[in-house]
This record gives C-alpha cells, structure tokens and sequence, in this order.
C-alpha cells in the first residue's frame, strides 16, 4: 500500500494515499471538529466546521474531503481558522431555534457542546428566520425542523435504509429537511426505524417521548403496572450514565425499575425464548408439509414495515410469529393476569426498547390476545434513562438485583436477540434438537455471527443441509428480498433486522457523538455483552427453559396449539407507497 507523509500540527504521520486530512488527523491523535460528517456515509463537506489550514491549499479547506499530499503541513487549530469556525456556528444559530432547556437534546447535543467551546454569540446574525411546524403525524418520531442545521445526516441515514423518503426541499435560506412535497411523515412509507434520530446532532429528530405516561400509570392507584425490558438494553443503558460502551448493567436496570415503582420486572427474554419455541414450530411444519420457504423472521417491526410497504408480494414468507414485546404483553395480559386475578383492563404494560419502531408496533392491529392491547406504552432505553435521572437515582451505585418470576427467566438463547444473527442463532439450537430428536451439544453457530451487514450459511441438521441467511439494515434486507422474488434464493430460513446490527444498534439506543459512532464498532461492542452472557448461563436453548414447559402445559396444551397461536400470532397488510 503506497502511503502519504504528512504533518498535523507538526506531528508526523503517515496514512495510505488518498486519505482525507480527517482520517489523518485522528491517525495523528487529532479531533477535528464535525457536524456532518459520518464516515463512508456522508463525507460532503457541507457544514463547514472541519476547514483547516493546510500547506498548499488554496485558502481554508474541509478536512473531511480533502485529500492529503506528501509533505503536507495541516494546522487545525490557528486563530484563522477557529474564528471561521466560530463565525459558522453563530450562522447556524441564526436561525436555530435556541429553546435549549427545555430540549430533550441539551447536553447531549454536538452543536450546544461545539457553541460552548468556541465561544459563540447567539446573536451575532440576527434577521429572518423561518418557521416550521412540528411534525408529530407518527407514533415514533417528532421532527422540528426550527432545530435542524441542515448537515443531511438523517438524509443520509434514510439512504442507507433504502427508504430514502427525506431530503433537502427549497434553497437558500429557505432550505429544509422533509419530505417529498412536504407531505407529513405519516403519509411516506418511512419505516419507523429511528436512524435519523440516532445520528441527528441537535433535537431537530427525537423520539416521541411517553415518559408521562408511564409516570401517570405509576401514580395511578387502580392499576398494575408491568414493564419488561429488551435483550440489547442491558447492553446500552449504562452509556446514559457514562458507563463504558458494552457495560451489562441488568442487575441495577432491575433495581431501578422497581425504585422508580413498577409492580412487577419482567425480562423480554423470557418472550424472546417464546418467540423461538413459536418460531422453530412454524419453521418446522413448513418443512414438513411444503409451506412456505424461505421462511423470514419477524421479530423486527422495522422490517415487517418494510416488507409491507417495499415487498408486499412477499408477506407469505414472514413468520406470523408476533414480536417478543408483543408476545411478552400477550402472556402478562392472559396467564399472568388470570394467576394473579386481575383484569386485563386494570394492568399496564410497558415495555422498555431500543427500537422507536416498537412505538409504532403498540398500535398495529391483531395485538390484543386479551381483548386490550399486548403493550400500552412502549419506551427507549433514552427514554428509561431520563426517568432514571429524573427520579434522581444514582444507577452507577445501585446494588444489582434480579427479574421477578417467572417471567424473568429466560435462556442464553434469549439474550442474544439484540444481535445480528442472534434469532437465527436460537433458533437453530431449538430447530435441531427438534427436527433431530437429540440434545446437540455445541450450541454455538458461529457463522451466523458477526455484524456484516449480510450473512450465508449452511448448517447440517440432522443429514440434510439447510441453508440460512442473516441480514440487517434496509439495504441488506432489499438486497436479500431481490434474491427472494427473483426466485436465485435457496434459503430455507432468514433473519432480517430492520437496523444495521440489530436491536444494539436501534434507533432508540444512547445518543453517542459521531466520533464515536466512526471510531468505535459500537454493534461489536454492544453484542460482546450479550454473547457473554449467553456463554455463562446453564442453559442456553429456549425449548428447555422450565418457564416455557410450564406455560405450555398449564395455559397452551402443549407446543403448536390452537391458543398458542391466538395469543402469540399475529396477520400484516400490504401497504400503499
């Protein structure tokens, strides 16, 4: 590989030619300032908060698009160019809506921090300044664009979804982020995955927050209140509080959640084990009696959406399998209430998750196997956060507890939902045992692993070859769907998450800056969490949890029953684009 010289405020370093004056500079132990940046997504160069000087240039120059040269000299932090920086902020903030204590964002917002580090004047510009409505049209998402700086990082992120439905409208100062004719968000086939709110750097997108929901509940003396919590969760929630990235904090989430005054703490685990029981049942009869092949899971409402708006057509391959939230909200609504005699009325059930697509999921038709809806609210590990704080525990210091029972006991095949490849993995541990009849030892597929964005293996059960695929993130899942329709797929079983990684990497997880987001693989790091977990617990394979052989014996007659099937399936429509 032929490399470059270069110096960055005289440190010298040496990068593969072609590299950027960015990529340079953190090779060199350097941070550049970036707004809209996001490495291999959106390098335009638009924000201008990265220029430097450098030897040769005509002029200050965007670090994060221009190439370096040998022998090149680059100077970050000049009085020249700080005070271009700071002149660009305070031309950002000309028209940014400066609410800033009551937004959701603040501290945790790249431009407040970048503003009080320069130094800025937020009247330096003052004139004209346009207005625009809150879009709050879906469950999911509230978009202000009187907040956005127009970096195209959620356009980006869009892009990378395939969905592609925001971008840039009008010009000038008039220019805005939304829709195609402005439409509102709820009339374009957006999926509800929540990338945008993830990589947005202000509080332009965020999440709709149910927080006072949940707090009204909770003062409500005529109700019980449940809650569960998602596999990756106990993954993230620790970085709200700057924990290290991948810090398994369950035992105090537990805590704080019974501190913050639920009646009960379920584990979405226990549902995910659920899930596989149900899933591995309906794999196996479509093998058997020629259903429908590739079977495609459908754990990710994100994707489901996805497959109704981009594949209609193909919905006879989706599991009818509901989701582990919907499925946990369905056993708390029916068993566990009639066990603990109350009305499915009088119990709310919330769920906590890192997918802001479960808000829309909440809504969907055919998840009331009690007559009411599976989950009433459902909420971000953001959100469960901010409770956490507002309610002013110190979760660094609380002790670490356990879920409650029964349904807070769950298996390593459980845990590991949260990744890439986690329910193919699960469900491969049931399926073989089944379809084989034996226990199989070696419970670990390794191959469908990882956090590439597409994933082909063939695993050999029982004689007969079967062939899986993994994918995650809107263009994998169209990539893999154009195998399907096209008919060149010989798949039998596939997985698909509507987020890059999976649930580790939902759009409901910790805000972290993008340099972080370019500098760590926080979908690696996150799982590491869960597969370790996994490969301490006794079991590890759903079918063999005591919760679920009881639940099927006393309340579904067994595995494939007529009311397992009321109560944990579920039907999707074709949507219009």
């Amino acid at each position: 590989m032929e490399m470059v010289n270069c110096k960055v405020n005289g440190i010298a370093v040496s990068v593969p030619k072609g590299s950027t004056i960015l990529e340079a500079a953190r090779a060199a132990g350097v941070e550049i300032p970036t707004l809209c940046y996001m490495k291999k997504i959106n390098e335009i160069g638009a924000c201008r908060i990265c220029i430097v000087e450098a030897t040769g240039a005509r002029g200050l120059v965007t670090a994060c698009v221009y190439p370096v040269s040998e022998g090149m000299e680059i100077k970050t932090n000049t009085e020249k160019v700080q005070k271009a920086r700071k002149t660009t902020l305070e031309l950002m903030l000309s028209t940014h809506d400066k609410k800033c204590l009551s937004c959701i964002r603040s501290t945790d917002c790249e431009l407040q921090k970048l503003c009080r580090e320069y130094g800025v004047d937020e009247t330096a510009f003052e004139g004209y300044k346009p207005q625009y409505e809150l879009d709050e049209s879906t469950p999911h998402l509230v978009r202000n664009n009187n907040k956005c700086i127009l970096c195209r990082r959620c356009v980006a992120a869009c892009r990378e979804q395939y969905v592609a439905v925001i971008g840039p409208n009008d010009r000038g100062i008039d220019t805005s982020i939304g829709t195609a004719f402005k439409v509102k968000l709820s009339e374009v086939p957006c999926i509800s995955c929540g990338q945008c709110t993830a990589v947005c750097p202000t509080g332009a997108l965020t999440e709709k927050d149910d927080t006072d929901k949940v707090w009204a509940a909770l003062s409500d003396p005529t109700k019980h209140v449940v809650v569960q919590t998602a596999p990756s969760v106990r993954a993230t929630l620790g970085e709200c509080f700057g924990m290290p990235i991948g810090t398994n904090v369950e035992g105090k989430m537990v805590v704080a959640l019974r501190r913050l005054g639920f009646d009960k703490v379920f584990d979405t685990d226990f549902a995910a084990d659920l899930t596989i029981v149900e899933e591995a049942s309906e794999l196996i009869d479509r093998i058997k009696n020629k259903g429908v092949l590739p079977m495609i899971t459908s754990c990710s409402p994100g994707w489901v959406k996805f497959c109704e708006f981009y594949f209609p057509e193909l919905i006879p391959h989706l599991s009818t399998c509901k989701s582990p939230q919907q499925m946990g909200g369905a056993v708390i609504k029916t068993y566990y209430a009639q066990k603990m005699g109350i009305d499915p009325k009088d119990i709310v059930s919330v769920s906590v998750m890192p997918c802001t697509a479960k808000k829309f999921e909440i809504g969907r038709p055919d998840q009331s196997a009690a007559g009411v809806p599976d989950v009433d609210i459902s909420i971000t590990t953001r959100e469960l956060g901010r409770m956490i704080k507002r309610a002013g525990l110190k979760f660094e210091a609380l002790p670490d507890e356990e879920f409650d029972s029964p349904l807070g006991e769950d298996t390593g095949a459980g845990v590991i939902f949260g990744a890439t490849g986690g329910v193919m993995e699960a469900a491969l541990r049931t399926a073989h045992d089944w379809l084989t009849g034996e226990d199989h030892l070696d419970v670990e597929f390794h191959a469908v692993r990882g956090t590439q964005s597409i994933k082909e293996a063939s695993v050999n059960i029982g004689g007969t070859e079967v062939k899986v695929a993994v994918a995650s993130g809107g263009n994998a899942a169209k990539e893999v769907m154009d195998k399907v329709k096209s008919g060149e797929a010989d798949w039998t079983f596939i997985e698909i998450m509507g987020c890059p990684g999976g649930c580790v990497n939902g759009g409901g997880q910790p805000i972290q800056p993008q340099y972080v987001r370019d500098t760590v693989d926080l979908k690696a790091v996150r799982a590491k969490a869960l597969y370790d977990q996994d490969a301490a617990m006794p079991l590890r394979k759903s079918h063999e949890s005591p919760v679920i052989k009881t639940l099927y014996s006393e309340w579904y007659d067994g595995f494939g029953g007529h009311k397992a099937h009321h109560d944990l399936h579920t039907s999707y429509v074709a949507r219009k684009r």
